[in-house]
C-alpha cells in the first residue's frame, strides 16, 4: 500500500481513439457449396437462415451471417396469396423500423435509394437483408472497403452469365448519419466483371456499417436494370429468367418461394464477399512524472537491515531506490489500477523521471 500520493492533473493525462482494422474475406465455396449445406441452419419460424464456417452442429463452428427477404406493405409484390407474405412484411417492417426509424407521423420510414429520406427518392420496397455477425464486423465495417460479387445473367445476353460487383465506393467520404443504427452508404453495382454488360455503377442497396447489416434491393436483380437475374455461380449454368410471370425470377421467387428458398437462391450465387472490420480502441495515456526529489527511498520493510539502507554503503552516499511498480489511485485513496514495469527503474536524486502508463477500455 502506498504511503505517498502525487496527484495527476488534466495536464498529466490525455485520452487517445485507435482504430484497429482486420480484413475479411469470405469465399462463396463456403458460402454456397463446401459442406453441402452442412454449414446452413434454418428454422422452425422460417424467417431467416444462419450461416456458419464450419458444420453448424460442430464446436469449431462459427456464426458468419444471417439473410433473409422481405418486402413492404405497399410493394406491388404485397398479396395475401403469397407464400410467407405477412412474414416477410413484418420482417421488411422490423428492419426498416430499426435502420430507418419512424417519419414525423410515426409511420416506419422505407428503405431509401440514396438515403435522402425527405426528398421523396425511389424507395427500396423489395430487399434481401444480410445481416453479419459481430464476431465479424466488431465494432463496425470499415467504410469503402465492402465489396461482395454475385453471379448474374441479362436476358439479352443469355450465354454470358458473368459476375457483378457490389460495393460501396468513395463511401470513407460519402456516407449518411440519419439514421438510428448509426453510419450507413450506399451500394453501387457494377458489370465491368461481365462481358457485354453495362459498366455504370447502379444503387442497389444500401450499407449500414455500425448494424453490420446489408440491404440489396430486388431491383439489381432485374436484367432491364442493368443488373440481370440471379445465376448459379459455381457453374455459370443460366437458372433464372425474366421472360414472363410464368418464370422463376427473383421478384416473382420473393413472391412464390419460402423465405429460406429465396435465401438459398440468393447464397448459392455468391462468389465472394469481402470488408475489413474495425475495433475502436480507447485509451487514457497518464504521464506519471517523478521529479529529482521523489520516491528515492522506499517503504518496502527489505529496504533496511538492522536500521541502515542496504544500497547506502556510507553516510555520504545517496538514497537509491527501484521503480517497479506504478498504481493508479481514486481520490480518496483506493486503488483503481496497477502497471507494472517490464524491469525495475534505477531512482536517485540525480535523475527524473516520467512515465507513461496507458489504460485502455
Amino acid at each position: 500500500m502506498a504511503t505517498v500520493y502525487k496527484t495527476l492533473t488534466s495536464k498529466d493525462q490525455v485520452a487517445t481513439r485507435t482504430l484497429l482494422h482486420e480484413a475479411i474475406p469470405m469465399t462463396g465455396s463456403i458460402v454456397s457449396g463446401t459442406y453441402s449445406d452442412n454449414n446452413v441452419k434454418n428454422y422452425a419460424h422460417g424467417m431467416f437462415q444462419s450461416v456458419y464456417d464450419y458444420p453448424y452442429l460442430s464446436s469449431s463452428a462459427n456464426h458468419i451471417f444471417d439473410v433473409t427477404v422481405g418486402y413492404s406493405a405497399t410493394s406491388a409484390l404485397s398479396s395475401s396469396t403469397n407464400t410467407q407474405n405477412s412474414k416477410k412484411i413484418n420482417i421488411y417492417n422490423q428492419m426498416a423500423q430499426i435502420l430507418m426509424g419512424y417519419d414525423h407521423t410515426g409511420s416506419i420510414q422505407r428503405f431509401d435509394e440514396d438515403g435522402d429520406l425527405l426528398s421523396g427518392g425511389t424507395k427500396l420496397d423489395e430487399c434481401v437483408f444480410i445481416s453479419f455477425s459481430r464476431l465479424l464486423v466488431k465494432d463496425e465495417i470499415k467504410k469503402g472497403t465492402f465489396s461482395m460479387e454475385l453471379g448474374m445473367h441479362t436476358h439479352q445476353y443469355p450465354m454470358h452469365a458473368k459476375r457483378c460487383l457490389v460495393h460501396d465506393v468513395s463511401a470513407s467520404n460519402d456516407f449518411r448519419v440519419n439514421s438510428p443504427a448509426g453510419e450507413y452508404g450506399v451500394l453501387l453495382m457494377n458489370n465491368s466483371l461481365g462481358s457485354k454488360m453495362s459498366t455504370q455503377d447502379q444503387k442497389v442497396g444500401l450499407i449500414f456499417y455500425q448494424a453490420g447489416i446489408v440491404v440489396l434491393s430486388g431491383s439489381a436483380f432485374r436484367s432491364g436494370y442493368g443488373g440481370g437475374v440471379l445465376a448459379n455461380s459455381l457453374t455459370n449454368n443460366v437458372i433464372m429468367s425474366d421472360d414472363g410471370p410464368s418464370t422463376r425470377d427473383f421478384l416473382h421467387m420473393m413472391t412464390g418461394s419460402a423465405i429460406s428458398a429465396s435465401a438459398n437462391d440468393l447464397r448459392r450465387r455468391i462468389w465472394n464477399v469481402q470488408f475489413n472490420n474495425t475495433t475502436e480502441l480507447n485509451s487514457t495515456i497518464y504521464f506519471c512524472r517523478v521529479n529529482h526529489s521523489d520516491y528515492n527511498y522506499s517503504a518496502n520493510p527489505t529496504y533496511l537491515t538492522g536500521s541502515q539502507i542496504r544500497v547506502k554503503n556510507t553516510r555520504s552516499d545517496s538514497p537509491v531506490s527501484y521503480i517497479t511498480t506504478v498504481g493508479l489511485y481514486s481520490a480518496d485513496n483506493e486503488l483503481l489500477a496497477v502497471a507494472k514495469l517490464s524491469e525495475p527503474l534505477k531512482k536517485d536524486p540525480t535523475t527524473e523521471l516520467t512515465l507513461r502508463v496507458r489504460l485502455d477500455y
